[in-house]
């Protein structure tokens, strides 16, 4: 999907006589540096849990990591549909991103490394990890690392008096 241009489409129905849509370069650059992100998973008996946690934007799509006996980790063995959002908490400024799509276990050790790379360039050395036997791990232990592919991206413009809803649907081979 690397460089591929999603389908961007204006909801007139929530945005400004005056909006126009995002440009999904913008919305990228917004989650490639977005610091915290909320990850919303599905339990075994359907209740949600939401939590957050960090993630690097890398080769057109969102990397986390979790511990294997983590309640989200736990939640994605059942059921791999998730979304994770981010943003600005104010009203009337920024653009807040809504990303679908499906957690899947990254175990490669190369492209770990390249994932624990982005980790430590973009939250510091107190994210570094050593990678081995397929996963993260550090001074707390072993974390499994997800890869999130966008399926559909929502954004929610909000400029003062301007406010835009735009959808990015990512076309898959």
């Amino acid at each position: 999907m690397a460089g591929r241009e999603p389908v961007t489409e204006l909801d007139a129905r929530y945005s400004s006589d005056s909006a126009t849509p995002t440009g999904w370069a913008q919305a990228s650059e917004r989650l490639e540096s977005a610091e915290v992100f909320w990850l919303s998973t599905v339990r075994p008996e359907g209740r949600p849990h939401v939590t957050p946690l960090l993630c690097v934007w890398l080769d057109d799509a969102l990397y986390f990591c979790t511990g294997p006996d983590e309640r989200k980790a736990r939640n994605l063995v059942q059921n791999q549909h998730c979304i994770l959002t981010t943003g600005c908490n104010a009203l009337n400024e920024g653009l807040d991103l809504v990303v679908e799509g499906a957690a899947t276990k990254v175990s490669d050790d190369a492209g770990l490394r390249r994932i624990a790379d982005a980790y430590e360039s973009k939250y510091g050395s107190d994210w570094h990890f050593s990678v081995r036997d397929g996963a993260f791990h550090h001074e707390g232990g072993t974390a499994l690392v997800y890869e999130v592919a966008p399926s559909t991206v929502f954004g929610f413009g909000k400029g003062g008096e301007d406010f835009s809803q735009t959808r990015w649907r990512f076309e898959r081979d």
